[in-house]
C-alpha cells in the first residue's frame, strides 16, 4: 500500500510539473505581459510578480525548497522564447554550449558548480545565468519538465539528482529518454 502510494505521489508531481510547464509555455506565448512577468521571477526583489501563478499551481509559497525551482525555471522558460518544451537535459545542455562538448574545461567547471551546491537555494541561484547561457548558446531547448523535476527532488536526494547531471554531461547510459525516478 505504501509503494502505491509512493508511486501515486511521484506521478502527481511529475505530471504538475509537467503542467505547469505546458501552461506556462502557452501563456508566454499568448500574452507579452504574462511572460514579462515570469521573465522577472528570478530575482528575489520581483520575485512576487509570479505568485499568483505559483499559487495557482498550489505551490507552497512559504517553502524556498518547492517555490525557488518553480520560479527559476519558469523565468528560464519566459527568457527562452520556445514554442514547446525540449528535450535536453542538464548535463549535455551544459556540454553543448561548447564546441569541444564534454571535453571543455569551461563546461566542465560550470558542471563541478553545479555538483557543489549543497542547498536548492544555492542551486537555484547558481542556476540562473547557466540557463539563459544554455538558452542562448545551446542551440536546442532544455527539457523544462525534467529539470523542475529534478529541482523539486534535490532538497531531499540531493546526491542522486547530482549523479543523473554528471552522467547526462559524461554521457554513458542515454538519460535523456529516461525518467526522472
Amino acid at each position: 500500500m505504501i509503494v502505491s502510494d509512493s508511486v501515486a505521489d511521484k506521478a502527481v508531481r511529475q505530471d504538475q510539473a509537467s503542467q505547469f510547464i505546458s501552461y506556462i509555455l502557452q501563456r508566454c506565448n499568448d500574452n507579452k505581459g504574462f511572460a514579462a512577468r515570469l521573465r522577472r521571477a528570478d530575482n528575489p526583489a520581483t520575485e512576487y510578480q509570479c505568485w499568483e501563478l505559483l499559487a495557482a499551481f498550489n505551490i507552497n509559497l512559504e517553502w524556498e525548497n518547492q517555490r525557488l525551482p518553480y520560479t527559476t525555471v519558469a523565468a528560464a522558460v519566459a527568457k527562452a522564447q520556445i514554442g514547446q518544451n525540449g528535450s535536453l537535459s542538464l548535463g549535455r545542455a551544459i556540454a553543448a554550449c561548447y564546441d569541444d562538448g564534454n571535453e571543455s574545461n569551461q563546461a566542465k567547471a560550470k558542471l563541478r558548480r553545479v555538483l557543489a551546491c549543497d542547498s536548492t537555494q544555492e542551486l537555484c541561484r547558481i542556476l540562473r545565468p547557466l540557463l539563459t547561457m544554455i538558452s542562448s548558446k545551446a542551440g536546442q531547448s532544455l527539457d523544462y519538465s525534467r529539470l523542475l523535476q529534478q529541482l523539486l527532488k534535490f532538497h531531499w536526494d540531493t546526491q542522486k539528482i547530482k549523479t543523473q547531471w554528471a552522467q547526462e554531461f559524461y554521457g554513458g547510459i542515454a538519460l535523456d529518454q529516461a525518467e526522472v525516478k
